[in-house]
């Protein structure tokens, strides 16, 4: 028997592959598209999730495997982007606290930070959980190691609003001590709350990433990592819109690979097109009921400051979220 290279199997492409095509190509086993070419070997009861929110969701592909992430993103160069941008938060937090940078917040801004910034950890450990579903049901390996990036980054916002969190409660005792109360009881968090729990039941691979990737993420992050974070710099807390500066950069990797996802989805079968418009047509009513009572009240507050008067925010989450799906040949309907 010849001796066979390591990438055998992406020989017939005629050239070197790269590094990216060879740690991430044919990884599972249970698509049907790994190394043996089989599904599951047992008949186990797992079995048959698989194949009902997997192998038999209506989105579907002639090859997963064309999928390519345009960071081209594996766990070398996922450690070393995070690195640089987890120093970078590190130096601002330490300047938080031996400059005695929280002391000087004003009261009313510390209250929209309990308010409003401190439970964005529940909604955070929500789209975690849906990234680690969408990676675990994910039909092609590629798919899984960006979903699965992607809920680390979740965790990494999730630990630095908790880490922010506990550096305001070592000057002002009892801050943000009600945020759980606030996710579960708050007017202003349930449309989101509901949402999210709605996601986290979706179990069909491509409707969970539809949902949480193509509708309520883009409108969320928009939301919160731009106009949260330029309301803090209206406010004077312009350390917290450096931190949302430096996790922004991971939701915009999301919303590319996503993009990227979709566009090969649809080119690869016409009638896919048409499916994640229902989806988008199902879950955009509730996402944009989750961020409309958020853009009233970050509105009213950017209005309130010396600052020169703030457009509409919700016409302008509306007409950001419209160019997003435009990109992909998709539309809000209505």
């Amino acid at each position: 028997m010849s001796q066979q290279k390591t990438y055998w199997h992406l020989m017939k492409q005629r050239r070197m592959p790269s590094e990216y095509e060879i740690v991430s190509s044919k990884l599972l086993c249970y698509t049907g598209e790994g190394f043996t070419g089989k599904r599951f070997e047992l008949d186990v009861p797992l079995k048959d999730w698989y194949r009902r929110y997997q192998e038999e969701s209506p989105l579907v592909c002639g090859s997963w495997e064309k999928f390519r992430d345009p960071r081209e993103t594996g766990y070398t160069k996922y450690t070393a982007l995070q690195r640089e941008k987890e120093i970078f938060v590190d130096g601002i937090l330490d300047e938080i606290e031996t400059t005695g940078y929280d002391a000087q917040l004003r009261p009313a801004w510390l209250h929209i930070l309990a308010s409003v910034f401190a439970p964005l950890r529940y909604p955070g450990h929500g789209f975690q959980m849906i990234a680690s579903y969408i990676g675990q049901m994910a039909p092609s390996g590629r798919i899984t190691i960006a979903a699965s990036f992607q809920a680390a980054d979740e965790m990494r916002r999730i630990q630095r609003i908790a880490y922010r969190i506990r550096q305001l409660q070592q000057i002002y005792h009892g801050f943000a001590a009600d945020g759980k109360s606030l996710w579960q009881t708050d007017s202003m968090w349930q449309p989101l709350r509901e949402v999210v729990e709605k996601l986290l039941i979706a179990y069909d691979w491509a409707e969970s990433f539809v949902g949480l990737n193509v509708v309520l993420k883009p409108l969320v992050d928009e939301l919160f990592m731009k106009y949260f974070s330029e309301l803090a710099l209206r406010e004077g807390d312009y350390l917290l819109g450096q931190i949302f500066y430096s996790l922004n950069e991971d939701c915009q990797w999301h919303r590319q690979w996503s993009e990227s996802l979709v566009r090969m989805a649809i080119e690869d079968n016409v009638l896919n097109r048409d499916t994640i418009q229902r989806w988008i047509n199902q879950w955009h009513p509730l996402a944009a009921c989750a961020v409309r009572a958020f853009a009233l009240h970050f509105e009213d507050k950017l209005n309130r400051t010396e600052a020169p008067p703030f457009q509409n925010m919700g016409e302008a989450l509306d007409s950001y979220y419209r160019d997003y799906l435009r990109s992909m040949d998709l539309q809000i309907s209505g």
